[in-house]
């Protein structure tokens, strides 16, 4: 379905993360802010507050001026979400309809057993099957999946249907899942390294790396499955011409690339995600097309409030990405690069170092504040990020070096101030 989807709509090849991790990812989404400005460092807790006992008397602040949910209700929307949120919010003080799943693969509730995206499937079919026809809507489906269980040694379990996709399948182990990329990464990485522990529960051999791939991607194709039946509701009500649609997700994951699983670091396969947009707007030409400019999880916001005629906050820090593909001109002065940021895990920093970076397409600046250990990669020679350049004393690399070094401290600078900037 999602290829039909890109089919219909635009696809674009280098969209990214600020932060690869879902619960700063999501409020990056909800904010249009980079998680310096929106502080939601922690899984639980909005913009830096400690989760409460029991319900908020009043919505956080910054929920209140820069949530998208909260902009869309102010304009006369209907507002849903189904699925996870990943951070602690007021919900039922800003969204009409919530159905918050999260955690779980497989529950009983009442007399059926649900499967999470089965759950997450429902909920958005309620949604639109409920809503009042007289009033636009806005609806984040956030699934669950394709999240592994961490504590479960299984990791990935589709449903019962889905067992028999890819059986005769041999999924390819990638060209940087190699004990020599492993012994590449810095000297702290470790075998206490969270990415690392959850290599060696999915990862560690080939047979087990067959079945926890298998099951990732038949989970994928659950997804996928879903976002087709939500299309056909919207097709069935005769809304889906006149629906702005995007497709994305909150982060990557290591596939044993470097050794390593899941998120966080700076590597192209944490901070790159997919994005598709199918937008009414969009002229006959532009579909099934591809855009390779640089597009960004903190672009969301305005993009979704630009759609619905709706003026951005100040503070939003992302750019409406309708323009790339409504106007000729924006992709020649679109960003061609960006900074990247990510927290250490508490309380041991050494399990998830924290990590920045200055990305672009042909070189990326890597900077460990725990360590002050800095890394340099030439990605047209090296995408893979395999061999670190930063020491070399090739004038032209030295040269490269010293100028991003630079341009990643202006860009610092901006993205950890209070000034009201446009990145």
């Amino acid at each position: 379905m999602l290829d039909a989807l890109a089919e219909d709509g635009i696809r674009f090849t280098h969209n990214c993360v600020t932060t690869s991790v879902c619960w700063v990812s999501r409020a990056t989404l909800f904010t249009g802010q980079y998680m310096s400005r929106h502080n939601t460092t922690e899984p639980c807790c909005w913009s830096g507050m400690e989760k409460p006992r029991g319900g908020m008397k009043d919505a956080p602040s910054n929920w209140k001026e820069l949530s998208v949910y909260e902009l869309l209700a102010k304009h006369g929307y209907y507002v849903g979400h189904a699925g996870k949120w990943g951070v602690y919010m007021p919900w039922p003080k800003n969204v009409a309809f919530s159905r918050e799943e999260d955690g779980w693969h497989y529950r009983q509730m009442g007399d059926k057993v649900w499967h999470i995206t089965e759950k997450n499937e429902a909920d958005a079919l309620r949604f639109l099957v409920t809503r009042p026809r007289h009033r636009p809507f806005f609806l984040n489906v956030a699934f669950y999946a394709t999240h592994a269980l961490d504590h479960d040694s299984r990791q990935y379990l589709p449903q019962n249907k889905s067992m028999s996709m890819y059986v005769d399948d041999v999924v390819p182990i990638p060209a940087t899942g190699t004990d020599e990329a492993w012994k590449k990464m810095p000297y702290f990485f470790d075998e206490k390294n969270e990415g690392r522990q959850r290599w060696r529960k999915r990862f560690q051999n080939n047979m087990l790396h067959q079945s926890m791939m298998k099951n990732y991607y038949r989970m994928a194709s659950e997804v996928d499955s879903a976002c087709g039946a939500i299309l056909e509701e919207l097709r069935r009500q005769d809304a889906l011409d006149n629906t702005f649609i995007i497709f994305t997700t909150d982060n990557g994951n290591f596939h044993s690339e470097h050794g390593l699983a899941d998120k966080w670091y700076p590597h192209e396969e944490s901070i790159r995600v997919p994005l598709i947009i199918r937008d009414p707007r969009m002229k006959e030409e532009t579909r099934g097309t591809t855009n390779d400019a640089f597009t960004l999880n903190v672009d969301l916001a305005p993009t979704i409030l630009g759609a619905a005629g709706i003026p951005s906050p100040e503070m939003f820090m992302g750019r409406d990405i309708s323009q790339l593909y409504l106007t000729r001109s924006a992709y020649h002065t679109w960003r061609k690069e960006f900074f990247y940021e990510h927290p250490p895990s508490k309380p041991d920093p050494h399990t998830i170092p924290a990590s920045e970076a200055l990305v672009r397409k042909d070189y990326k600046y890597m900077y460990w504040p725990n360590y002050d250990y800095e890394q340099l990669f030439d990605l047209v020679k090296d995408p893979g990020e395999l061999d670190d350049i930063f020491n070399s004393t090739d004038p032209d690399v030295v040269s490269v070096r010293n100028e991003m070094k630079k341009r990643f401290t202006e860009l610092k600078k901006l993205v950890k101030s209070n000034e009201r900037v446009t990145l």
